[in-house]
């Protein structure tokens, strides 16, 4: 029995070793740890994520839409880090806030790729959040002065995000 031990393990230690590989695994997985991520509020997957730019065309037949959305940081509120912002196609930049208000971005990510979780949906900000917003950013107190209509947007309510460093 014990001289049947050794070959059998040997066997099994070749024949283990030598299946063959899927070459593109390694690869992927070697992509996946090379870019750390933080992550802020609930944790997400950013599997199946959609760019930004596609909320509008999503939006044109509802009023909101669940959604998880990668794009890279235009802005960030200077005060607390309390809302973002990121591109849409044609439109202006889209306010992205932190659901409940749990959760800040450091204010150093503008131009970094972020992936976030939530709920997008049209929305009419009123004159007085535009220049609080405006104020937040570091906006003169001559372009505060000359927001004096509210403004349709698109507005994004976070429950998570994932900041790439």
């Amino acid at each position: 029995m014990k001289k049947l031990l050794f070959p059998a393990s040997l066997a099994l230690a070749l024949l283990f070793g030598n299946c063959a590989r899927n070459p593109e695994a390694p690869a992927s997985a070697a992509q996946n740890s090379a870019q750390p991520v933080k992550t802020f509020g609930t944790k997400i997957t950013p599997k199946n994520a959609i760019a930004a730019t596609q909320l509008p065309t999503m939006l044109e037949t509802q009023d909101s839409a669940k959604a998880t959305i990668a794009a890279n940081v235009l802005e960030v509120c200077q005060a607390k880090g309390c809302w973002m912002k990121v591109a849409l196609d044609g439109q202006e930049p889209m306010r992205v806030t932190f659901k409940n208000y749990a959760f800040f971005m450091p204010k150093n990510i503008v131009g970094k790729e972020v992936v976030f979780e939530g709920v997008a949906f049209r929305d009419t900000v009123s004159v007085a959040d535009q220049r609080h917003f405006a104020e937040d950013a570091g906006k003169s107190k001559e372009e505060i002065a000359a927001i004096t209509k509210p403004k349709a947007t698109i507005t994004f309510v976070a429950s998570g995000v994932q900041v790439k460093e």
